[in-house]
């Protein structure tokens, strides 16, 4: 027994340690590589694992639970109630649209109404697990798209609730009886007035504890010291709140999700979220492996043209409803691709209600086992449909800058002192300065939403490309004295800076870089007036930090203007080297220059103690402590 759990162990983490690294550097993503692993080693693959892959699947599906807990932890109550509109208006839609549609077409199979019915529920979810975990691994989870993705995937866990609940009703209308399905569990023999109010309860339990229960109790368990003992305390407060979850009868991961954004104001918030992180990639890698190996290819392979087309067709329905819905939402178009796609499969809560739905009489076995099949390799085609989405149809469909295709620049002629190119947080912050000093400027972005909030706040902001010279022209390159580059793209501002040098070399520029490495680029560009975003804020850090530490105002502040002039003088040396081992040695030798004409500086300020812009007790009290 125990060769075979590890046998089995062994199996499932080679599997994944080989093939999830293989996809990633394909470019295919970890989601890829895990449904992969499953059907490498499953019963169509090399045998290693076999009719347990089912059974396995319930185990795995607590990945899904602690994804969600970490992801409500990630959640502000706040937040979760301004996403309200998105998540019982896009969500609401998203299943009665979808689940009508698919029940209508089911019909066309010549399959009563209620079996349409609940094949229709059933096919209107997606995967929470493959949608979320892609969105994350590509930092997308925080755009438009990752937020409406989020809201329809928590109304889907959310509907699974009355769906559970609808199955035994159409059993009984459909049969004259309960189908043979007797139900179990804590509530089974309860009133229905009861079930409600020990689900309202169990409810109210989760938010009270982790409101005034949760967070003393993990201040007493972070005073053992001991991490394994935290550790086990949250693995505790996930299993427990989704074994009371689906004691009451409510999906478990909803229930863990309620506990995250109940906890997601703690101070525990990223101890919890950074110990349980480790599980929860293990437990969702393992739910992939299971989906892989679960996929029927003998029933595939018999009937192959029939499960693609009705594979095809449900992803197709899926998108086209998506599409609308975003659309509906004001959803810009590349956003909206990426929620339609991402969203067109058929997600995990599809095995509990086809299972559900099997033992109340509705579906047959043979329905069954098509279903199966088709929302297993829905799961598996995701991946590639998203990648496919993402390397052909969106450069093809929209601007390489994300902002809505079609949509036409409205650069109005201008004849301003200064043009912004970029007004995100840098641009955005200097517009405002020279704005409060009565200066006039013009400016330019291609982020359409961007530009569509900065109106509503009252800026004069245009919707234009500054790389392109005819926008310039029409901004007033030509009368400008100076043009202000403050994009967030590095290769677009090299771009940006070509064009102005060739169509109008009288407009100065002021550059803004990312980092020491983006400066160099565009001083070996030409560029004179380069303002790295890093360092003014870094040095203000250092003197506020020497400050506290009783270094006087004056001191620190002239010693950080000697540091930025001294970085900023030998910034062009630097630049030129080509060669890494050459610029090793200069890096030595320049921060050995350095620290010695600071030391200098440091000794000329010393020796005459004046004022500076410290008060005369500071002073004093430095010369006392000089003399002692």
């Amino acid at each position: 027994m125990q060769q075979t759990f590890f046998f089995q162990a062994m199996i499932y983490l080679a599997a994944a340690v080989i093939m999830v690294p293989i996809a990633k550097r394909l470019g295919l993503g970890s989601v890829l590589g895990y449904l992969f692993a499953g059907i490498i080693i499953g019963p169509v693959g090399l045998h290693f694992i076999g009719e347990e892959g089912q059974d396995l699947m319930h185990f795995a599906e607590f990945g899904v639970v602690m994804l969600l807990f970490i992801i409500g932890l990630e959640l502000e109550p706040s937040r979760l109630w301004r996403m309200r509109r998105s998540i019982a208006g896009l969500g609401g839609l998203q299943v009665g649209i979808t689940t009508l549609v698919l029940a209508g077409a089911v019909m066309l199979l010549q399959l009563d109404w209620k079996q349409a019915l609940v094949l229709g529920m059933i096919l209107s979810l997606s995967s929470t697990a493959i949608v979320l975990q892609s969105l994350s691994e590509k930092n997308q989870l925080k755009t438009s798209a990752g937020e409406s993705s989020f809201a329809v995937l928590l109304f889907q866990d959310l509907a699974v609730i009355p769906m559970l609940a609808i199955l035994p009703l159409l059993a009984v209308s459909h049969s004259g009886a309960t189908g043979g399905h007797k139900e179990t569990g804590l509530l089974a023999e309860w009133p229905g007035w009861a079930q409600t109010l020990a689900v309202l309860g169990s409810v109210a339990v989760v938010i009270i504890s982790g409101r005034y229960l949760l967070r003393p109790f993990f201040r007493l368990i972070a005073k053992t010291g001991l991490r394994e003992i935290f550790t086990a305390t949250a693995l505790l407060l996930v299993v427990g709140t989704a074994t009371l979850m689906n004691a009451v009868g409510l999906s478990p991961a909803l229930g863990a999700f309620l506990a995250g954004v109940v906890l997601a104001n703690s101070e525990y918030r990223h101890e919890l979220e950074s110990d349980l992180d480790p599980f929860k990639g293990l437990l969702l890698g393992l739910f992939f492996i299971a989906v892989g190996a679960s996929i029927n290819f003998h029933l595939i392979l018999s009937r192959p043209w029939m499960i693609l087309g009705l594979v095809g067709a449900v992803m197709i329905v899926k998108m086209a409803v998506l599409t609308g819905l975003g659309k509906l939402f004001k959803l810009a178009t590349p956003q909206n691709l990426t929620f339609a796609f991402g969203l067109s499969q058929v997600g995990e809560f599809a095995f509990v209600l086809s299972n559900a739905a099997r033992d109340a009489g509705i579906l047959s076995t043979e329905i069954m086992d098509t279903l199966v099949a088709v929302v297993a390799l829905s799961m598996v085609i995701t991946p590639l449909v998203m990648l496919v989405n993402d390397k052909w149809i969106q450069p093809r469909l929209c601007d390489p800058d994300k902002h809505k295709p079609g949509r036409e620049h409205d650069v109005e002629a201008e004849e301003n002192p200064v043009i912004i190119a970029g007004f995100g947080h840098f641009g955005n912050t200097v517009g405002r300065f020279l704005r409060a000093n009565n200066i006039n400027t013009t400016v330019l972005d291609t982020d359409s939403d961007n530009v569509d909030l900065l109106r509503r706040m009252g800026f004069k902001v245009y919707y234009g490309d500054a790389s392109r010279h005819e926008l310039l022209e029409i901004a007033g390159a030509k009368q400008a004295k100076l043009i202000i580059i403050a994009i967030g793209d590095e290769e677009k501002r090299l771009e940006m800076i070509q064009t102005i040098k060739k169509h109008f070399p009288n407009l100065r520029m002021l550059v803004r870089a990312t980092n020491r490495n983006d400066a160099y680029d565009l001083m070996n560009a030409g560029m004179m007036h380069i303002y790295r975003e890093t360092l003014d804020t870094s040095l203000r850090m250092g003197v506020d930090a020497m400050k506290l530490l009783g270094y006087r105002a004056h001191e620190t502040t002239r010693l950080a203007k000697t540091f930025f002039k001294e970085d900023e003088r030998r910034l062009k040396y630097l630049s030129s080297i080509r060669n890494p081992d050459e610029y090793v040695i200069a890096v030595k030798k320049y921060v050995e220059e350095l620290e010695e004409t600071l030391r200098a500086d440091r000794d000329i300020l010393r020796a005459g103690v004046d004022d500076g812009w410290d008060g005369r007790e500071m002073v004093k009290a430095q010369v006392e402590l000089a003399e002692e």
